[in-house]
């Protein structure tokens, strides 16, 4: 069985579980593309797994590989996928319950990859499909975003909140953020229209009236958050289901996230990145080796957009 290089999971724990070793290179199934990974990207979701906080809703069988972005290129096809051919530059949010991109090779099912931004590299591209992907599905598909409207975006230069900020501006909304002081000029440089800073400001005592919040830090900021939606608007939470009954007594909606796997909409999204509309934005690139560093920079919660390996 030929290896790769990869970066697993044997037990649960603290960044130290993750080895960097040797592994069985994948073989793609029917309807899977064997994907040569050039960049994949370090989401929080990554340390959740790594931490054991899914063993419920998902049963991964160790050792895995984790790491739910991929920017690559199609190496070969398995029986029945014939859309993409090898050579095809893509990129995708692959399934959490297989092994994941920080490796040298991934399998993906063909349903779930999409032909990458022209526009950027790979190390880019991978910054995009897992919180791109969230992003959309939290503004246009739960919180029905439109032009005209107001959205509020809890944790803004966050790896969600900065696309966040940009889908928006882009669907013609109008966008307030929240975030530290160090970010307030970015987050205008992405199209913020009024930037909040949470240590000195409560965002509750200044705004009123969105159409739509979408919370990517939840707990107190959930509750506070109540009261800044017009009746009839949503709250949208990435994290924390939001309590339902509270949202009915303010007369608003509330919805919770989580992320799933969608072409047409990272089809979209790449036409918005070749466009100039879109730009993801990368914190510190790490070789793959050195991913537990690069999961214990996410875990700080601090970095501005993402946070990516290369790998190829």
């Amino acid at each position: 069985m030929s290896t790769m290089k990869a970066v697993r999971i044997h037990r649960y724990g603290g960044p130290e579980v993750l080895q960097y070793e040797d592994a069985p290179r994948p073989e793609p199934a029917a309807g899977d593309v064997l994907i040569r990974v050039h960049a994949t990207s370090v989401n929080p979701v990554d340390n959740a797994i790594r931490q054991g906080m899914f063993q419920e809703r998902m049963k991964f069988k160790m050792p895995f590989i984790p790491g739910w972005d991929v920017s690559g290129v199609v190496e070969s096809a398995g029986p029945g996928a014939g859309r993409l051919k090898p050579g095809d530059e893509v990129y995708s949010r692959p399934d959490l319950s297989r092994d994941g991109a920080y490796a040298e090779y991934i399998v993906v099912r063909e349903s779930e990859v999409a032909l990458k931004p022209k526009s950027i590299d790979h190390t880019h591209a991978a910054a995009i499909p897992l919180t791109g992907l969230t992003a959309w599905q939290a503004l246009f598909d739960a919180g029905k975003l439109a032009s005209g409207q107001t959205v509020l975006i809890h944790g803004a230069a966050g790896g969600v909140g900065h696309l966040a900020v940009q889908f928006a501006k882009a669907k013609g909304a109008r966008v307030i953020g929240t975030a530290s002081r160090r970010n307030h000029e970015f987050l205008r440089s992405l199209g913020a229209d009024e930037v909040i800073d949470y240590s000195t400001a409560k965002f509750e005592d200044v705004v009123r009236d969105v159409d739509v919040v979408l919370d990517t830090i939840t707990g107190e900021t959930q509750d506070r958050s109540w009261q800044v939606i017009k009746k009839g608007g949503i709250y949208v939470s990435i994290l924390q289901p939001p309590n339902q009954e509270k949202a009915a007594a303010h007369g608003i909606r509330s919805a919770h996230v989580f992320v799933q796997p969608n072409v047409d909409e990272l089809n979209e999204i790449a036409r918005l990145v070749d466009s100039g509309k879109v730009k993801p934005v990368i914190e510190k690139v790490f070789p793959l080796k050195d991913a537990r560093a690069a999961q214990e920079l996410v875990a700080t919660h601090h970095a501005r957009g993402k946070v990516v390996l290369t790998v190829h």
